[in-house]
């Protein structure tokens, strides 16, 4: 059997992570191209946090209207 080639085409993101990019280096150290407060902000933006939806004790915006 043969190996399969690696593709260097960049994978579909969204609009707001363009340019994103990870790395892990021979440590498994991860180094990323965007800070972690960017991909934490993007990340409350646009995913639900399930187990928070339904909690009464907090004041949850409904971010996907």
């Amino acid at each position: 059997m043969t190996k399969k080639k690696k593709k260097n085409e960049d994978p579909k993101v969204h609009e707001d992570l363009n340019g994103f990019k990870m790395n892990i280096n021979s440590f498994g150290e991860i180094s990323s191209s965007f800070s972690i407060d960017k991909i934490n902000e993007f990340l409350n933006k646009n995913v639900e946090d399930k187990k928070l939806k339904d909690r009464d004790d907090l004041d949850l915006k409904d971010k996907k209207k």
